[in-house]
């Protein structure tokens, strides 16, 4: 049986990944920060600590045939030290973990990075795999320095390297925005959105844990770059009537107008996520639809569904 080592193992992401990988017949192995409670399918973990380029992975590559390098820095503790948070962690930490994995003669090595490497959203068409770079804040930064270590440390040597690039995240555990919206519409407050006219790309955790568990194991997948999405855009009105239809609330936007919103969201320290309410930013997967064989195995609406159905039982509390 096949081991696979899995950083970020307890996380949002890597506790669907972890079950979707033993359902598939491997070990599972997890790379913990702290000590803390396992997801029901790993069979081992090793306590790694902070990650960084001084890491010592010895232990938790041992045996190990595929790498899964989920864990990031998402959020600084301090603003003032964002960017150095973020860079010793996705960036230094990544280039040690890739090192130390050439070292331990690891097979296959599978990158989680952020759609925020490519930018902030596009006016006239959806991004894809082969645009250039163009990461906008420090956190887009960091992930973009730890793929180019992924794919340059030792490049002739073995792991084969893959990269999967996601855009938003939902599902059970989700958090920041889209949690608000499930709140604000489960509540039947009247939201000031109606007048945004965007389109954004998102994936549901299944769509993703279904993408990262392919690339494990495909031969084409090697040495490239994949974008991942549900395959539907939606806009924010969209998304929000979508989650009320299936939470059966009457949903209520006001057509605020964008300029309004974005002044507001300046003076109240929200700039960030209004524009996330408001831009545009969609993924083209196209290419990882045809060259992979693939296609995201729940629908928008069924993963809508199911999101609700878990903050509805508590889950979001």
């Amino acid at each position: 049986m096949r081991q696979i080592l899995v950083t970020g193992a307890t996380g949002f992401v890597g506790r669907s990944v972890c079950h979707a990988l033993a359902g598939l017949g491997f070990t599972v192995r997890a790379a913990l920060h702290v000590e803390r409670s396992l997801p029901e399918h790993v069979a081992q973990s090793v306590l790694v600590g902070d990650i960084s380029q001084a890491t010592d992975w010895g232990r938790a590559l041992d045996g190990i045939d595929t790498v899964v390098h989920l864990a990031a820095k998402a959020h600084a503790m301090s603003p003032a030290l964002a960017s150095e948070q973020y860079q010793l962690t996705n960036a230094e930490g990544t280039e040690g973990l890739v090192r130390a994995a050439v070292r331990a003669g690891v097979r296959r090595f599978v990158y989680l990075s952020s759609i925020k490497v490519n930018g902030e959203g596009l006016a006239d068409r959806a991004y894809t795999a082969l645009d250039p770079p163009n990461p906008r804040d420090a956190y887009a930064i960091s992930k973009w320095l730890g793929e180019k270590h992924v794919m340059e440390v030792e490049p002739t040597s073995p792991p084969a390297r893959v990269i999967v690039r996601t855009p938003l995240v939902y599902g059970p555990g989700v958090r920041a925005n889209f949690l608000r919206l499930l709140r604000w519409v489960e509540k039947g407050w009247p939201m000031p959105l109606g007048a945004i006219h965007n389109s954004r790309s998102m994936s549901s955790i299944w769509n993703l844990t279904h993408l990262l568990t392919q690339v494990v194991d495909h031969p084409g997948a090697a040495g490239k770059t994949w974008l991942v999405s549900d395959g539907l855009d939606l806009s924010t009105p969209e998304l929000i009537a979508r989650i009320g239809a299936v939470m059966g609330r009457r949903v209520r936007l006001l057509p605020v107008p964008v300029a309004l919103l974005r002044i507001g969201g300046g003076m109240f320290g929200r700039a960030d996520e209004i524009a996330r309410l408001c831009n545009s930013l969609t993924v083209d997967i196209a290419a990882t639809r045809q060259q992979l064989a693939w296609s995201p195995a729940l629908s928008v609406e069924e993963s809508i569904r199911r999101t609700v159905r878990w903050y509805i039982s508590g889950g979001g509390a």
